[in-house]
């Protein structure tokens, strides 16, 4: 029989079958192409029981191995930046990152694959799994390249005015980032919103003591990192909201860590201070203590501003608290209005009638009606409409002023640098044609095949959406499963959308959009899975509890003790009644053994049943003597019997 026929008909591969057939006994040669079918035969029946003894040879020289007298051990070198992020960290220390996120959670710290620790951390993590820990003196923090491009852009600049401050409001989901935001600027916007989360980054503007404050809506739930990461990059101020009923909870702190990393002035604004169990005491206690954060009537730098956003309370003192905030920041918010333009994308989408759409926060210079535009030194065409926060036509947009522009070709991504000036025109079908083939090289260029995976094609309304729930799958990958997003853009699901994910083999995921009837009709015909939501919750979660599904539960092995055979009483084929006692640690009922002999594996069983005296029992411990009725490979007077159990535990995500 051919070598590789047997491979399959065993369910190996063929190299793995020439690996293992010289240690059950089977000498066929390492290069063999041939078998021949006596010995086929023979190596097709006893492949089942042949594997089982070679993991139990396994088990057994593990274990030996582990009870050897270990040598000093030696921690190995490693060098790692000030951040670093803890999937690469594990990268750097080439072990698995769940072994890292472990070692993480014994010392307190609750950290994502895709979270940043810093370089103390690193180190006691390291030092704890075995690693000498050094920071890499030629590895410097590296800003966002886009950021780091527009900041060189502004630095040149000589004729320098100052600029309206750019304000960021941030904090826990529910805690009324947005309603604040409403009460500023006298307008609803929380009403549409679906389950109560703002679903896109806004810009706004509002006067006030003839001074211009420019305002960055970023939505507050975990889900939504990703942009309210580049909301505090471009902002000079931050808002941290945090209600006086509820206190610090896990997205404030998030939110707290990334002012940090911005290195942006911050006020908080403690809010529904109206509500019945608010306590803005206990709130500012919360703040201390979990955050170091001192409001400044306790002694400490920080303006802490009770509010009630829904009954207007506080509004104007928190604006005057903005005000001298922005005072003394001022030397740093400077632009040059009579430049080019050169701002920040922080929304993009394709509308209906007008294409694709932006919204851009101008940093330096002017943009005006009829200005070229390029975006990573290539043209994306000319503004053809400007239209201000309001939705109100204007002809030019300068610093800290957010605006839509009309007129692109093709809409950029979020967090996109925008350039007024002349560049290399996109070739538009050249470009796509690019991006599908780096989607599909993606997608063939499978990262790790032991890692289980679910394929998504994400459609969104808002580019912005489409990255922050990009950004929340990738939070909850584990080391067995991960979201695997073979692509996504913008706009209804189309027949070409099912067709990619029959390709793909991956399920359609619409988010405030809705699939054409000729994209479900042919859906239903390739059994190929759309799913539409309004709400990133219910995303999330449908796709966690479907992963969930599919990670295997661990099986890990306890060992219970040592039985030294005293006698054997009966044997009926492969069940025996034996007698013995107990050397080590103890014996429980039901339990799985392994047979030592000669110091040597000899087999595996397992227990049927337990007796001490004439009573059946369910545990017996060390230097006591029992009898065990027994199944498995024929056990022999003298043989010791290495008693255990296997656990199953479900690894949660």
């Amino acid at each position: 029989m051919n070598v590789t026929e047997l491979a399959r008909k065993l369910r190996v591969t063929p190299k793995e079958l020439l690996e293992k057939l010289p240690l059950m006994g089977f000498h066929v040669g390492a290069r063999a192409i041939k078998v021949d079918p006596r010995t086929a035969q023979r190596i097709l029946k006893e492949w089942p029981i042949l594997v089982k003894k070679l993991a139990g040879q396994a088990r057994f020289d593990a274990r030996r191995s582990a009870t050897d007298v270990a040598g000093p051990v030696v921690k190995k070198d490693v060098k790692v930046p000030n951040l670093i992020i803890v999937r690469d960290f594990a990268t750097v220390l080439n072990i698995p990152v769940n072994k890292v996120l472990a070692e993480l959670i014994k010392n307190g710290i609750f950290a994502s694959l895709n979270q940043q620790i810093d370089f103390d951390t690193s180190c006691v993590i390291g030092s704890d799994l075995g690693y000498n820990v050094t920071l890499d003196e030629g590895e410097e923090e590296i800003l966002d390249t886009k950021v780091g491009k527009l900041a060189e852009i502004i630095k040149k600049e000589t004729e320098v005015i100052e600029r309206p401050p750019v304000i960021v409001v941030m904090g826990h989901v529910d805690h009324g980032k947005t309603r604040l935001l409403d009460s500023i600027r006298s307008t609803n916007v929380v009403a549409g919103e679906a389950g109560g989360i703002t679903q896109h980054i806004g810009a706004y503007q509002i006067t006030r003591n003839d001074k211009v404050l420019t305002f960055i809506d970023t939505p507050g739930h975990e889900a939504f990192t990703a942009m309210r990461g580049r909301g505090a990059k471009i902002a000079d101020i931050a808002i941290l909201v945090v209600a006086a009923d509820d206190g610090v909870k896990p997205q404030t702190i998030e939110a707290f860590r990334i002012i940090e990393a911005a290195k942006i002035p911050y006020v908080v604004a403690i809010n529904k201070i109206d509500k019945e169990d608010a306590d803005i005491t206990r709130t500012k206690q919360d703040l201390s203590t979990k955050l170091n954060i001192i409001p400044d009537d306790w002694g400490g730098k920080i303006a802490c501003a009770p509010i009630s956003a829904k009954n207007n309370i506080g509004i104007e003192e928190l604006l005057d608290v903005l005000l001298l905030t922005a005072e003394f920041e001022s030397e740093s918010m400077k632009a040059n209005p009579a430049t080019k333009a050169a701002g920040t994308i922080i929304e993009a989408h394709v509308d209906k009638g007008a294409g694709p759409v932006a919204t851009v926060l101008i940093q330096n210079g002017t943009l005006r009606i009829g200005d070229p535009i390029a975006f990573n030194g290539q043209m994306y065409g000319k503004v053809r409409n400007l239209k201000n926060y309001r939705g109100e036509d204007i002809t030019e947009a300068g610093p800290s002023t957010p605006a839509k522009i009309l007129g692109l070709k093709m809409a950029p991504a979020v967090g996109d640098v925008l350039e007024s000036e002349v560049g290399e025109m996109v070739d538009f079908k050249q470009f796509k044609k690019t991006i599908t083939n780096k989607t599909e090289s993606k997608f063939h260029a499978a990262n790790d095949e032991n890692i289980q995976k679910i394929n998504v094609i994400i459609k969104a309304d808002a580019l912005g959406s489409a990255e922050a729930i990009q950004e929340s799958l990738e939070k909850i990958a584990s080391a067995d499963i991960r979201i695997n997003v073979i692509s996504k853009g913008l706009g209804n699901i189309n027949e070409g959308d099912v067709i990619k994910a029959e390709t793909t083999k991956a399920k359609l995921i619409g988010f405030n959009v809705k699939a054409m009837p000729k994209a479900e009709y042919i859906a239903r015909e390739k059994n190929v899975s759309i799913k539409l939501y309004r709400i990133i919750y219910d995303l999330i979660n449908d796709l966690k509890a479907e992963m969930q599904e599919k990670v295997a539960p661990e099986i890990r092995r306890v060992d219970l003790g040592k039985l030294q055979v005293k006698a054997i009483f009966r044997t009926e084929g492969k069940e025996q009644v034996i007698g013995g006692k107990i050397i080590d640690g103890k014996a429980e009922s039901d339990c799985l053994i392994d047979l030592e002999r000669n110091n040597q594996y000899s087999g595996a069983g397992k227990m049927l049943q337990l007796q001490a005296g004439r009573e059946i029992v369910t545990e017996v411990d060390k230097g006591q003597e029992c009898g065990i009725k027994y199944y498995g490979d024929l056990v022999e007077v003298d043989d010791i019997l290495i008693l255990y159990k296997e656990e199953k535990i479900i690894k949660k995500l």
